[in-house]
């Protein structure tokens, strides 16, 4: 048994309207949570033994716009960096709040179980050497190295062990002019259905949706939702009845392309598999809780 854990960045429940590129018809991997068109604020919660879907808090009780560095410090470790800061602030996780994520976070309670986290997502030569010239890593790196798990690189990619963060590969192929060739989503798919095989919790994270929401950019925004959908619509139809899938974000965005700025919109939480330890939860607090949870049947 595997957890699949997908956190797609700046996504929430907006309006059912044609200018909210989530609420599609063609976005076939959240029509088959939701059994309508994409995912809205018109969408009835479905609360089954293997299947969910709900909206949950990304505010945690904070006055203005949530942010990604206490977003997602709060997501991966239960705990409210936004609360420990007394404000939200980002993208990239502040001094006060990294212990979050150096400690306690996701990544540190699987091990201390027993159990094998992988971080599926790839990077380019060029963004360790950014970051480590700064000092400065997002969440999800953050987090991963401060467990003691490997960061992939481009090696990994070619072995088909990683995904790059765009999925298809074409902006390492096209712009950083790595020697890999284009892929179809559902090849990338089958790579973190591999990495189940082989890990106990998988984590990717996609956060071209944030960057297409700030752009305010319809066209952006479909192509990079298009390839995620393929992405996850692979993923619910092959993984292993045994193993779960879950989905959700840090804070809204894409569903409002009128703004550039987050929104205080509440953001999606999609499982397939095991659903009890989500169907109370309320806010992206409960999401590690819950994830801890499912796995812990695996002892």
């Amino acid at each position: 048994m595997a957890l699949f854990f997908v956190f797609i960045d700046g996504i929430g429940i907006g309006e059912n309207r044609t200018e909210n590129p989530l609420a599609a018809a063609e976005l076939k991997s959240f029509s088959w949570f939701t059994s309508q068109n994409g995912f809205h604020n018109e969408c009835r919660e479905r609360y089954e033994t293997s299947v969910l879907y709900k909206g949950i808090d990304a505010n945690l009780g904070i006055e203005g716009l949530p942010q990604s560095g206490t977003g997602q410090a709060s997501l991966f470790s239960g705990r409210n960096a936004s609360e420990v800061l007394g404000r939200h602030f980002g993208p990239f996780p502040h001094s006060e709040t990294k212990p979050l994520l150096q400690e306690g976070s996701l990544f540190h309670q699987v091990i201390s179980m027993g159990l094998k986290p992988c971080f599926l997502n790839a990077y380019p030569e060029i963004f360790f050497k950014k970051s480590k010239k700064k000092n400065r890593w997002s969440c999800t790196t953050l987090m991963v190295r401060s467990a003691g798990v490997r960061l992939n690189r481009p090696e990994n990619v070619k072995k088909g062990e990683a995904v790059t963060a765009e999925i298809v590969q074409t902006v390492w192929r096209d712009v950083l002019k790595q020697d890999i060739p284009e892929i179809k989503p559902e090849e990338a798919a089958g790579r973190a259905l591999k990495a189940m095989g082989k890990n106990d919790l998988v984590l990717f994270e996609y956060y071209l949706t944030d960057k297409a929401g700030h752009r305010m950019d319809r066209d952006y925004a479909d192509r990079v939702l298009r390839v995620l959908d393929e992405f996850l619509f692979f993923t619910i139809k092959e993984m292993n009845e045994q193993d779960t899938l879950v989905i959700t974000s840090d804070h809204g965005n894409l569903e409002d392309l009128s703004t550039k700025s987050h929104t205080r919109n509440p953001v999606p939480l999609f499982v397939k598999g095991d659903t009890e330890a989500f169907q109370k939860a309320e806010s992206i607090l409960d999401i590690t809780p819950g994830i801890l949870k499912v796995l812990s049947k695996a002892l």
